[in-house]
């Protein structure tokens, strides 16, 4: 593991090293990583036990924030706080929840300056085969909850005249493929609601965007995976290099390490301008 910190920024986990195993052709990060000072700030982060979530509320706490980290598994969120390098001047908070208790979300996200959602479930199957009881589930974690957490975030957020929402939609929150309906519907969905908080807030200095990454390292894709070669009816090693960045030009899986920076960078002053877009890291699919 390394670390790179720029003047005044702390250091922070999580940077693959050059030439990781399982990463062909990522060679790290250049430079300095965005300067974001969160001290004084509270965040909260969903789907934190794992994967994306965990490398947003790592990368925030090490800016100083307070980070409430939020899943419903308690297991992976306890081991968070110690995985914070020592120095580092924010904390975790690990807030155990189920996202379909959704009045308890939007209990959760008061008092939050700074809201990253990024829970989600993905299953692949056609929709005649697919369950009506996981589509509504579905739903429920990845557009209802991020309302409701929404609606616990904004007032306070409103009455300081500063906030940041950092939505983690999907390149299928832009793009649909065969066999992934409920997903497409979810991000579609949420890019709306992303969409419509960023003309809300600017009034009130609350920005609202959307990171939209093709097929991050992640255990959702590593499930995927298997589910796309049932489907597909290949071998699961030929997934990754056959199917999955078959729309890229860049041939590998994203990093959660790279979506954390840019989330970082969505919530730096420099970013006070930028709201109501959607940051497409899908190696090139979208520019087909």
């Amino acid at each position: 593991m390394t670390a790179i910190s720029g003047p005044g920024t702390p250091d922070f986990p999580g940077r693959p090293p050059s030439g990781s195993p399982g990463s062909p052709g990522f060679a790290g990060f250049a430079g300095f990583p965005a300067f974001l000072d969160l001290r004084g700030r509270t965040a909260l982060g969903t789907g934190a036990a794992s994967g994306i979530g965990r490398a947003c509320v790592l990368r925030l706490a090490a800016a100083g924030a307070t980070v409430r980290a939020v899943d419903r598994d308690a297991a992976g969120l306890a081991g968070l706080p110690a995985a914070l390098p020592g120095g580092a001047p924010g904390r975790i908070e690990p807030r155990p929840l189920d996202l379909t208790d959704l009045a308890a979300a939007e209990r959760a996200a008061a008092g939050s300056d700074v809201l990253v959602n990024n829970a989600g479930i993905q299953l692949v199957r056609p929709i005649q085969d697919f369950s009506p009881e996981v589509f509504h589930e579905v739903l429920t974690v990845m557009l209802e909850a991020p309302f409701r957490l929404l609606r616990g975030a904004l007032p306070p957020m409103y009455g300081q005249g500063w906030g940041r929402i950092v939505n983690i939609s999907s390149v299928h929150g832009l793009r649909a493929s065969p066999f992934t309906s409920v997903y497409v519907a979810a991000t579609h969905g949420l890019e709306g609601l992303s969409k419509t908080a960023a003309l809300e807030g600017a009034a009130h200095g609350v920005t609202s965007n959307c990171v939209n990454p093709g097929y991050v390292r992640t255990p959702l894709v590593e499930r995927q995976i298997a589910d796309q070669a049932a489907a597909h009816g290949i071998p699961r090693e030929r997934v990754p290099t056959d199917l999955l960045p078959a729309d890229s030009t860049l041939k590998r899986l994203l990093e959660p390490e790279e979506v954390a920076e840019a989330v970082a960078c969505l919530c730096t002053p420099q970013a006070s301008f930028v709201t109501g877009t959607s940051l497409a890291m899908d190696g090139g699919w979208t520019a087909h």
